[in-house]
């Protein structure tokens, strides 16, 4: 009998998670040997267990699924990690791949098309919805923008976004209301071209905006 391949499963949804176990026990070749609700179990768990392919949702408490996917990576460089989210935002897709995603797909896959991502990330080969593949399009041919800079203050809120704090944290930090943090936040997404904090901070470090 052909080895089968040891999946594991981060969802910090316990339905969606116990939908994935039921497909994966129903498929010959394919093994469930870890599950994970949160960024930060996902990498400690990918440590121990080290499953084949690692099923990431990237909206996760604690670590989110692109810091988590670049962890385990980087610490386990044969584990083949395909994002499963319902967002397919343009820069969450390029920042998931860039972290070392092989694999893009929505949570409305169906049982078969997610076998199949499966066994093809185990050769190697990537798979990317439909929707994942044409915000990689858009971004390739959107033209260069003129980014207009960030303040000393904005500059402070995106430093401590990028340590994971939450607006109320960085409001307290910089002894700040809370309207006034949600208003620089929101000034430091606009001027970065980006659409949520996760994408801001991989931004951040990437471009090394902030040290």
């Amino acid at each position: 009998m052909t080895q089968r391949i040891r999946v594991m499963i981060v969802d910090d949804h316990l339905m969606v998670r116990r939908g994935m176990a039921t497909f994966l026990g129903a498929a010959q070749d394919l093994e469930l040997v870890g599950e994970a609700a949160t960024g930060r179990e996902a990498v400690r768990m990918c440590a121990q267990i080290r499953p084949d392919v690692v099923l990431m949702d990237l909206k996760l408490p604690e670590l989110d699924g692109v810091s988590a996917t670049r962890a385990i990576r980087e610490a386990n460089p044969e584990v083949r990690v395909i994002a499963v989210t319902s967002s397919h935002e343009d820069e969450l897709v390029s920042e998931a791949l860039r972290a070392g995603a092989i694999g893009y797909l929505l949570k409305d896959v169906g049982v078969v098309g997610l076998a199949d991502a499966i066994r093809a990330a185990m050769v190697g080969r990537a798979t990317l919805a439909p929707e994942a593949t044409q915000a990689l399009v858009r971004q390739a041919s959107a033209p260069a923008s003129s980014q207009e800079p960030l303040t000393e203050r904005e500059r402070e809120v995106l430093a401590l976004m990028v340590k994971g704090f939450s607006n109320a944290e960085i409001a307290q930090q910089l002894v700040l209301s809370r309207s006034t943090v949600n208003f620089h936040v929101s000034k430091v997404l606009a001027k970065l071209d980006v659409t949520s904090r996760t994408a801001a901070v991989s931004l951040a470090l990437r471009r090394h905006i902030v040290s």
